[in-house]
């Protein structure tokens, strides 16, 4: 160790300059990680957040996430008389764009039954739950919105009551929950001047000649309206001995809906909105890894090469093989740990600052050095095998 530290000593600069190069590329690599299990971590956090024993939607679709679904917000009471079930809410989920406090913001709205319902925020980090059946919000911290602001949605304002930081919607917007009615008002209904043009576009084509007269139009017109009480799912939650599948069976045979347990949900989403671009991560993944393992190998290879007349000299004056072996093998140990190192500390201090989640894990730390550490062993060897085939006349001028 002594001789492959005073040799780096020697050549000071230009180590320490592949190391920090060498340690860039490698935070790329760590950093590509944590954008792939970032987004999986965020396409599966509400359904995890959620996480009720079994989520019922529109029959045939793979919703509220995977697809939309649409379904009656009543029919929890019909869920309830199912065997085995314990609870049933309404729940709905859907995204939104809004100019507040000056600026654009894109949230995921989730709508839940308040009074003791199903599906919402689990922890908070300040203020309190929603009490009131209208007009308070709980907000992602994401947001940066504060305790008492007011945020206008739809046709009233809301006010944060509480925030909240561990869940986000499959895209990575941050989460907002509201009670049932006002998810549902914001939803639906439209301002004063939209829903009377729409009364006026619908009695100008009902009353065109030889259709209905106005009167009728007017006494029919709330039923043509927009229906509000509309929801992606409803939540159910099992007692303690009832069999999730058997209850499942009987909700889809009876009330005509499609069943799926958490883990069928996450199985939807993992095959389906997100195995696209998660392939396309995963891809990007790879090619990094397999880039930074190359690159390693070559600048190691390098090294050694640059180093042939050196080891010559040395073979001249009697030095044995295994001595330029440890050299060799040092070296390459203390570039790529030395490297890995400077890309390791690099994305930890910066990972924060990116816009979506990066979420580091020890397991993908480990296994990422292990790999360029096996590029580094091999491009060892091949160093090891010319060096060990140079002749001492080489320090002396010759070939």
């Amino acid at each position: 160790m002594d001789l492959a530290v005073r040799d780096i000593a020697h050549h000071k600069g230009k180590f320490v300059a592949t190391i920090i190069g060498v340690g860039l590329l490698f935070a790329v690599v760590l950093s590509m990680n944590g954008i792939y299990r970032g987004f999986i971590f965020e396409g599966l956090s509400a359904i995890k957040v959620t996480n009720p024993d079994l989520w019922v939607v529109e029959r045939y679709r793979g919703g509220p996430f995977n697809e939309q679904s649409t379904i009656p917000d009543f029919f929890h009471y019909s869920i309830e008389a199912i065997e085995g079930v314990e609870k049933a809410s309404p729940f709905i989920f859907y995204g939104v764009e809004r100019m507040i406090q000056g600026k654009r913001k894109r949230f995921t709205i989730i709508g839940y039954d308040v009074f003791g319902g199903l599906g919402g925020p689990q922890k908070l980090t300040a203020g309190r739950h929603i009490r009131r059946a209208h007009y308070e919000m709980v907000a992602h911290e994401k947001l940066k919105f504060r305790l008492g602001d007011t945020i206008p949605l739809g046709l009233h304002n809301y006010t944060v009551v509480g925030l909240f930081n561990d869940g986000t919607a499959p895209d990575g917007e941050p989460l907002v929950y509201v009670s049932l009615p006002d998810a549902q008002e914001i939803l639906y209904l439209r301002d004063n001047e939209e829903i009377r043009n729409q009364r006026e576009r619908l009695l100008k084509t009902l009353t065109a000649p030889g259709r209905m007269i106005a009167e009728q139009v007017q006494q029919y017109m709330p039923l043509l309206e927009i229906n509000t009480h509309m929801v992606n799912a409803h939540l159910v939650k099992l007692k303690p001995e009832a069999n999730p599948m058997e209850v499942a069976r009987k909700i889809e045979k009876n009330l005509y809906f499609s069943v799926y347990t958490t883990q069928q949900q996450i199985d939807l989403m993992m095959q389906g909105r997100l195995a696209m671009p998660r392939k396309q991560l995963l891809l990007f993944r790879i090619i990094l890894l397999i880039v930074s393992v190359v690159i390693i190998s070559l600048v190691i290879y390098t090294f050694t090469m640059e180093k042939i007349r050196s080891i010559a000299v040395m073979k001249l004056i009697g030095a044995p093989n295994r001595l330029i072996i440890r050299l060799v093998l040092e070296q390459s140990l203390l570039m790529t740990a030395g490297s890995y190192l400077v890309g390791l500390v690099i994305i930890h201090n910066t990972y924060h600052y990116f816009p979506r989640l990066v979420r580091l894990t020890p397991f993908d730390d480990t296994v990422t050095f292990f790999i360029a550490l096996a590029g580094a062993l091999i491009a060892s060897v091949l160093g090891i095998v010319q060096a060990i085939k140079t002749e001492p006349a080489l320090a002396l001028g010759g070939n």
